[in-house]
């Protein structure tokens, strides 16, 4: 039996074997060219061995993903842009911490586009130290501390 970490319906854990193809077109749409992150920074050698989530439409269309890696990092968090605004980010953030947290396990953190930044507020994450350049991107340590 598999353990689905959602409680909604449109997230799903992904296998990276079997849905990668599904993945990397979300993330390539995105991060590639949406954001402009080159190609060689986008596939960082660590999906493999990371847990995955993959958010569908009602017609099971692929349109969302995140992915929690050992440390703790929750990242490549995309929707594709018809599907914003619908509640599917939340959903896999939701998702991810599901994953992430447990005993034993490091507590959870993002490196949090600046703009994206009370997205994850809202979810409990707080900001630490200076933002920073990744991908040509300015971003921002973010580290869970629960929501109240």
């Amino acid at each position: 039996m598999s353990f689905d970490p959602s409680p909604d319906p449109r997230v799903r854990r992904a296998d990276w074997a079997s849905d990668q193809a599904a993945l990397r077109a979300i993330r390539v749409r995105v991060f590639v060219e949406e954001q402009g992150v080159p190609v060689a920074l986008e596939w960082d050698g660590w999906d493999p061995g990371a847990r995955h989530l993959i958010a569908t439409a009602p017609d099971g269309l692929a349109v969302g993903t995140a992915r929690v890696l050992p440390d703790g990092q929750i990242g490549r968090m995309a929707v594709l842009p018809a599907w914003r605004r619908r509640g599917l980010g939340s959903a896999l953030l939701r998702a991810a911490l599901n994953l992430a947290l447990g005993p034993g396990r490091p507590p959870p953190f993002v490196h949090a586009q600046t703009s994206a930044e009370p997205f994850y507020a809202r979810h409990g994450f707080v900001p630490e130290g200076a933002e920073f350049n990744e991908a040509g991107i300015a971003h921002r340590l973010m580290r869970y501390r629960g929501t109240s």
